[in-house]
């Protein structure tokens, strides 16, 4: 049986959901902390009666409350429990107090594939077998009408007999979302893994992107390093936008033309599921399919109310923020730019300089046009906020706006009070209901 390490103050740390025998609702006895985000914690526990290991994540019903969290949280509940594949995580039960949910999951001991690739690259047959087993739980998803969205190394677990473990449905979708031009709309995914349809607001096959994932994941495991990289977010997008990637010499010419085929930017002519499993490259090493569970019935009694599957915008939560800051998601270092901002706009740069420039005006705020864009300034010359507007794709912008140091108070006054609520109009907006 394994060792619990108990954690001090643990009770108070989870609420009235933990018995005077330190085992949440009497039933799983909480150990160490296993990782912790800006909503919820995952702790190691273990079955009181069964002394089976599990993980419960921890979330503060609080710290989301009045966001879409919640929708995303009550989507990822609903679509857990229909999948049971060996290589996807589990979901066992959900419990909930009147300030915490509980969602007790499986316990997966190895922990995430990012950490033993971050040692280096792995051999190409080590690379096919954990490929294998990712093909086969992303294929059983779409079987079932999921859609992950968010596949990455993070997101892969791996047992202590190797075994590949899908995790982390929260950004993943259900053929209820799609539109009626028979395809999502939700910005999505994370940067360095996000399919290049999903740049612009055309639409997109849920399928389709989680191949190209999964290409990219594969791409990692065989050369050690992402296909595409940049320090600068928006000329990563562009090489993803253009599929600019380069296979280095150690990989054999089965594999190059196989990534060529995962990593096509035009969905319409991207590998399908049915074809990867066909591919020269992918058979070798006995690919064996998997003989699936029954789907189970969904329990309707959620804790958290309605089973609805509204989805959530993947830029609110990468960034943590709303409106016109998006700083969290565009700033390269990953943090929120102490002042500025960048949002995303569909509008031409023409037009977003015209709108700033009416919105100058009436202020008595004087604006000089730069290559880039225009920089505005007080009527007596003193600084108040750059703007630079560079091409994204062909349908979007990105909108950089920068104050000197020291100028906080001039930006705060003029950008943020005065000329910033005048160009809401001008942020791009998602279609809704997606």
């Amino acid at each position: 049986m394994p060792e619990i390490e108990h954690v001090t103050g643990t009770a108070s740390s989870l609420d009235a959901g933990i018995s005077p025998g330190n085992a949440l609702f009497g039933k799983y006895e909480i150990g160490r902390l296993l990782g912790c985000g800006a909503f919820a914690k995952v702790y190691h526990a273990r079955d009181v009666l069964t002394g089976q290991s599990v993980a419960v994540k921890v979330i503060n019903k609080k710290k989301i409350a009045g966001s879409t969290l919640m929708s995303n949280i009550k989507r990822e509940i609903t679509i857990m429990r229909r999948l049971r594949h060996p290589n996807i995580v589990r979901l066992y039960e959900v419990l909930a107090t009147r300030t915490k949910i509980y969602f007790v999951i499986e316990f997966v001991k190895g922990g995430e594939l990012f950490a033993r690739v971050a040692k280096g690259r792995f051999p190409e047959d080590l690379s096919r077998k954990y490929f294998h087993q990712l093909i086969s739980a992303v294929g059983y998803c779409h079987s079932r009408g999921v859609y992950h969205r968010d596949l990455k190394p993070e997101n892969l677990l791996v047992d202590e007999n190797g075994g590949l473990k899908v995790s982390d449905f929260g950004l993943s979708a259900v053929k209820d979302q799609v539109q009626t031009d028979g395809l999502l709309h939700t910005l999505c995914g994370t940067p360095a893994y996000v399919a290049p349809e999903i740049l612009t607001k055309k639409g997109y096959d849920g399928a389709k992107v989680d191949i190209w994932s999964c290409g990219v994941i594969l791409y990692v495991l065989t050369a050690g390093y992402l296909p595409f990289n940049d320090p600068n977010l928006m000329a990563m997008y562009k090489k993803i936008y253009k599929g600019e990637f380069r296979c280095p010499k150690w990989m054999s010419s089965d594999l190059r033309r196989f990534l060529s085929r995962l990593l096509d930017t035009n969905p319409n002519t991207r590998i399908t599921m049915d074809e990867i499993c066909r591919d020269p490259w992918f058979r070798k090493g006995g690919y064996k399919e998997v003989k699936f569970h029954e789907e189970l019935k969904e329990d309707e009694d959620h804790p958290d109310g309605s089973t609805s599957t509204n989805s959530l915008n993947a830029f609110d939560l990468i960034s943590f923020s709303s409106g016109l800051d998006l700083s969290g998601l565009f700033d390269d270092s990953g943090n929120p730019m102490e002042d500025g901002e960048r949002f995303l706009s569909s509008e031409s740069a023409d037009k977003i300089i015209e709108k700033i420039q009416a919105a100058a005006l009436a202020e008595n705020v004087t604006l000089k046009k730069k290559k880039l864009g225009v920089v505005l300034e007080e009527p007596s010359g003193k600084f108040v906020a750059a703007v630079e507007i560079s091409r994204l794709t062909e349908e979007l912008v990105v909108v950089e706006v920068k104050s000197k140091a020291g100028e906080s108070a001039s930006y705060c006054e003029f950008w943020k009070k005065k000329i910033r609520p005048q160009l809401r109009d001008l942020v791009y907006k998602q279609q809704q209901g997606n």
